[in-house]
């Protein structure tokens, strides 16, 4: 009964934002909040990683440790860059293939750092 009174809930929800004048930029609104709610929380994760594990990334070298930032700072821009690389079949590859050799090269970084 909980779950029938919760979708209910959901389904009132979504009609308001569809049928209410000004429903879409409510809607807008919401996402983009949640948007930033999720981009911050995110930095704040990788903030305390980087603390936590500071010392096992410097101990990696200077080598793996650029392959791991700038296996992040790729990841970063092409998640920023999706909706435009999404508009074009070259770019959906491109993307795809970004994403690959990002994951590829943490899988390495992380292999090394297990080595020892």
């Amino acid at each position: 009964m909980k779950h029938v009174r919760n979708f209910a809930i959901v389904a009132i929800l979504a009609f308001g934002v569809y049928a209410l004048p000004g429903g879409d930029t409510a809607a807008d609104l919401f996402g983009a909040t949640l948007f930033v709610i999720l981009t911050i929380g995110i930095g704040l994760l990788a903030a305390r990683l980087y603390r936590e594990r500071r010392f096992d990334i410097e101990a990696l070298g200077d080598r793996w440790r650029l392959v791991l930032y700038g296996a992040l700072g790729a990841i970063v821009l092409a998640m920023a860059a999706t909706p435009e690389l999404f508009d074009t079949g070259l770019g959906t590859i491109a993307w795809i293939a970004i994403m690959a050799a990002c994951v590829y090269a943490l899988v390495r970084v992380f292999r090394h750092a297990r080595e020892y």
